[in-house]
């Protein structure tokens, strides 16, 4: 079984690197942005985004998950059909929708409440969501045949030009707001230039319709279900911006970015779940591999929560070369919110791991109730929660919302195929993070800067310990811990 999680570990490593310093350089705009541009500003930018999210769930139509599935059993079709059936329908509908959008641009940015002037944004926006789509299936095509470093060099390759244009637009050329969306389109059409021998190698002209129907079938339930997923990750952003205002928006948008540091885990672990269960679901300990999985997602996602919660504030007021801080010191009323949000990311990958079952049995018809139920709780509780609680209104519905996924998906997930995860082991990973992280709270913040971060190095300490005091790891682990700590004095030798 360890084997089979070295595996996994080594999989997410390639994709944790990647994910890693893609992100990192992606996140480099957010210094960018919150030192140069207006709260307003990265507001109104940061409500098209959200739009954008929504729009590509329309223009993919769950295809990427319904690929994964058929192209990794080969029920219908050979390889190369389930390669080019929904390339092929992903660029015909993308087409359309793209016409469609830059025809009536105007409109569009009516509605949206933008300018006459901004309406180039509406057609920014809408080659960027053509090019993304057409990537989609060839993205997946290199998950699933477990090319993680070529997916990693052309995802970083798009990374790279994406950060570099946003750079030189926005400080030498001065484009504003424009700068960044003609970086987005150039970046997305590089991607599709990369991906080109990749369609190439898997790509013929051939659309079986029975294959087609398969595809449709198990992707279209992921429509409404990415729609509410969409509605709980942005739709707080239209709705800061009615009750609060755009520069509201601004600063809930730079804060919520700093939840990045759970993000990568939950990313890079995700990249590599979906092949990973799907090719080990008919092991015979398949279920028991899972099962510690959860619990080693766990142990590791918490200690992320705890260490950023705890240094969250030192962090962003590290002075940045040349002027700034890691996100400008006009942001930083709403620092309050990023320990919420690192913990709506963790139960976010609760709710992946939870997903094992739904894909094995094939019974995506659960995903819309589930999200569904994710995304009324959002929108009601932010209802109920901006306009007394403000941005942290917004972070605890987005949590809220998190929270009810995971639970609908496990609940949903046991039915259809139970796994007996190590819940001793869990309670004992979420009541030392509770106590660590309470202690936390009660800090004094008339303690000298010296004296807090003493205090809360103790405490990651502590959090630590209480896995040996309570006898958390089996012995199996524990001869694990120490060959690794062996390994690391030796080299500190």
């Amino acid at each position: 079984m360890l084997d089979k999680i070295k595996q996994l570990t080594t999989e997410t490593a390639i994709y944790g690197i990647s994910t890693i310093l893609g992100r990192f350089l992606n996140f480099i705009l957010v210094p960018l942005y919150t030192n140069v541009l207006k709260t307003s500003i990265y507001g109104i930018m940061t409500n098209i985004y959200a739009y954008i999210a929504f729009l590509n769930v329309i223009y993919v139509y769950g295809l990427e998950s319904a690929y994964f599935k058929y192209a990794s059993t080969l029920e219908v079709g050979n390889k190369k059909e389930n390669f080019s059936t929904p390339f092929i329908s992903i660029f015909l509908s993308s087409s359309i929708f793209t016409v469609l959008l830059y025809a009536f641009s105007s409109d569009i940015a009516e509605f949206i409440s933008l300018s006459k002037e901004d309406a180039v944004l509406v057609k920014y926006s809408a080659w960027m969501l053509f090019f993304d789509a057409l990537c989609v299936i060839p993205f997946a095509s290199l998950r699933l045949e477990n090319k993680a470093k070529k997916f990693a060099l052309i995802k970083l390759a798009n990374i790279l030009l994406n950060v570099s244009l946003n750079i030189i637009l926005l400080l030498v050329f001065k484009k504003g707001v424009y700068g960044i969306f003609i970086s987005g389109v150039a970046a997305s059409m590089f991607t599709f230039i990369l991906l080109i021998p990749v369609i190439k190698s898997h790509f013929e002209f051939s659309f079986p319709q029975n294959l087609y129907n398969a595809l449709l079938a198990f992707g279209l339930p992921y429509i409404p279900s990415g729609l509410s997923v969409m509605i709980i990750q942005v739709i707080n952003r239209p709705m800061l911006e009615k009750m609060m205002g755009y520069d509201a928006v601004g600063v809930f948008q730079a804060n919520y970015r700093l939840g990045i540091f759970m993000m990568l885990v939950v990313s890079m672990f995700e990249y590599a779940w979906r092949p990973f269960f799907l090719s080990n679901a008919k092991e015979a300990n398949a279920k028991e591999i899972f099962a510690r999985v959860l619990t080693y997602f766990t142990v590791f996602t918490c200690s992320v929560f705890l260490m950023i919660s705890f240094f969250i504030e030192e962090i962003v007021q590290i002075p940045l070369p040349g002027r700034g801080h890691l996100i400008g010191s006009s942001y930083w009323g709403g620092l309050d919110i990023v320990p919420v949000i690192l913990l709506s990311y963790l139960f976010n990958g609760l709710y992946m791991n939870f997903i094992v079952g739904v894909y094995i049995e094939k019974k995506t018809k659960y995903l819309p109730l589930i999200t569904g139920l994710g995304a009324i709780a959002n929108v009601i509780f932010n209802l109920l929660l901006i306009p007394p609680f403000g941005l942290m209104g917004a972070a605890i519905a987005t949590l809220i919302s998190y929270i009810v996924m995971a639970s609908g998906m496990y609940y949903y997930n046991q039915k259809v195929y139970l796994i007996k995860y190590e819940y001793n082991r869990l309670y004992k990973i979420a009541l030392s993070t509770g106590i660590v992280f309470f202690i936390f709270l009660l800090i004094d913040k008339r303690f000298s800067l010296v004296t807090e971060i003493v205090f809360k190095v103790l405490l990651l300490g502590s959090f630590a310990g209480s896995f040996f005091f309570t006898r958390f790891f089996y012995k199996n682990e524990m001869g694990h811990i120490k060959q690794l700590a062996g390994k690391f004095v030796k080299r500190g030798r």
